[in-house]
Formats: structure tokens, sequence, C-alpha cells
């Protein structure tokens, strides 16, 4: 069959390719009745930096993920005094995601900040099509946070309720060549038992991530999500930042290893949209590792290649 090139219309979502003449070839050569196929391994985890990712497990997958925050680099907290930060560890996760199908994950985890407890649902609405009929990948993810340790006042967790926290957000992303893939997150976070009363108990978020393979096996991952300035006051007393991250993810088969730094303390967005208090500017960056090893519970009878895992 005869090879045909197919060009990938430019994405108006994201303004950092608007001026471009066109987009990079997905599948530069492919036969007439594969061109209707879903791109597959947008990103290579269901997590970008501190954001997640559109990508879902496949159905009967199990993926458990550690990841560790370290201190402050530099600034008051931080120097040769605490390690640069590695004496300190600011927050602990461990969590599991699991394909009930190939576009339905939930999971469940657990982290040392307030000794949260999260459980959540992320499904894959629309997948991007190669031919352009589909141009993104659509993801919905809904997370319910819950508090389990003694409250520090008498009356701080005076409603039982003030314990949860719920956030809702919408992923959108796009293969743009087989080597950058960038992403869009409005998200809300509700919650309550705020500390200040111009503290919203809703927070709109927006958030922005992006990956760029460099070689085979290792890739360059950033996120950054808009808080300050939204629904929320720029002038409160304790002083919020956008949470930013940036990384390196290393493939080796069935594990992702990323190394990263990040201004947010915290792991789970139920804690690090809301509660981010360092600055890169004033030292408030810290390193953090995240391990992933992905498991197949059940074999799958299905011989179809495609069929099989795409993220590792």
């Amino acid at each position: 069959m005869n090879k045909i090139k197919l060009l990938i219309p430019l994405l108006t979502l994201f303004s950092l390719h608007a001026g471009a003449q066109e987009a990079d070839s997905l599948l530069k050569s492919i036969t007439g009745p594969e061109a209707a196929r879903t791109v597959d391994a947008t990103f290579k985890a269901t997590r970008v930096v501190l954001s997640h990712s559109t990508e879902t497990q496949k159905k009967h997958d199990l993926d458990m993920r550690i990841r560790h925050h370290f201190g402050d680099i530099g600034g008051r907290f931080g120097n040769a005094h605490t390690l640069y930060g590695l004496d300190v560890a600011s927050d602990l996760f461990i969590g599991f995601d699991y394909g009930i199908t190939d576009e339905l994950t939930v999971a469940v985890g657990r982290s040392k900040q307030d000794e949260l407890f999260n459980f959540s649902a992320k499904y894959k609405l629309l997948k991007q099509k190669n031919e352009g009929s589909v141009p993104v990948n659509l993801t919905l993810l809904a997370q319910m946070g819950w508090i389990a340790r003694e409250p520090f006042t008498e009356t701080e967790f005076s409603n039982y309720a003030n314990r949860f926290s719920y956030f809702i957000q919408a992923l959108i992303s796009r293969k743009i060549s087989s080597k950058l893939s960038l992403e869009i997150m409005p998200g809300l976070l509700m919650r309550k038992n705020q500390t200040e009363l111009r503290d919203p108990d809703n927070i709109f978020s927006l958030g922005f991530a992006g990956r760029m393979k460099l070689t085979k096996r290792l890739s360059f991952i950033a996120d950054y999500t808009l808080v300050k300035g939204l629904s929320r006051p720029k002038d409160l007393n304790q002083a919020y930042y956008n949470p930013l991250g940036v990384g390196l993810e290393i493939e080796t088969g069935g594990h992702i290893f990323s190394l990263n730094f990040m201004n947010s303390e915290y792991i789970v967005e139920n804690n690090f949209i809301s509660n981010t208090k360092k600055s890169w500017k004033d030292g408030g960056v810290r390193f953090g590792f995240t391990i992933s090893r992905n498991f197949t519970l059940f074999k799958s009878k299905n011989k179809d290649p495609d069929k099989q895992s795409k993220i590792y």
C-alpha cells in the first residue's frame, strides 16, 4: 500500500504554537486503514511533576507510586544546616492507581501532610486521533481528600465535614509532535476550615503542563498552576504562591522515575493548590522524586499489541 504523509492542524489552545506554519506529523508514514487510530502516550505517566496528566491506567493495570518532597534548598530554612533540605521531609506519599477499564482509573493514596487520605476517579472522555478529527485528549478528574490527623485546637473540626475537601479538574492535552506534549488544566477546589475569613471556600485554578522528550528514555517535564489572583485575593495575611515544578523523567521498563524541583511543600492537589507557601525567589524550592511501578494483575487474552499498556 502506498504511504501517505499526514499534516496535523495546529492547536489554537496553546498560544505558544499559534504562529507556527504546521505541526510535525505524529506518524510520518502509516497505511490507509490506520489513519483513524488514536494517538498513544501523550504523556508517559499519569502525573507530570505535581499535576495529573491526561493518561489513565490500562485495564487491570495497577500503578504503585511513591513520592517524596524534601525541605527548602536555600533561604532561612535551608542551606548546609539541613543538607540543602535533604534532612527534612515536607511531605511523603504512597498511592495506588488501578485501571477498571482503559478509560476509567480509580485511585487511593495517603500523604504525610495532614495525614491526608485521597480517593479519586479519572475518566478519559476523548482520545486524540492522528488524522485530526479529534484534536485533543480530554480527561476528567474527581478527587476527595480526608484529613485524618487529630485537631490542633478543640474547635478546628467542630463540624466533621470540615475534614473533607473536593477537587474536580478537566485535563486537556495534545501531542504536538513525537517529542512535545502540552496540557491545560482548569480546576476547582472546594474545602472548609480556612484560617482567614477572606480566603474563599472554593478556589479556582488553571494549570499548564508539558513534556519534551530529550532521548529515548529521558524527558523534561514541567507544570505550573495559576491560583493566586483568580478567585483568591493576593493580599491575604498569609502569603501564598502559585505551584511550579520542573523535572527529568526517566523510563526504565516497567518503572517511571522522576527527579523534580518545585516550590510546593505538598504533593496532593487538595493540599498544594491551596497551601503552597514557598517561593522560588526566596529559596523555597525543594528537591523531590517519584518512583512509579506498573503491574498487570490479569493477563490480557487479546494479543493485539495496540491493546497493551502504552504508558510504560
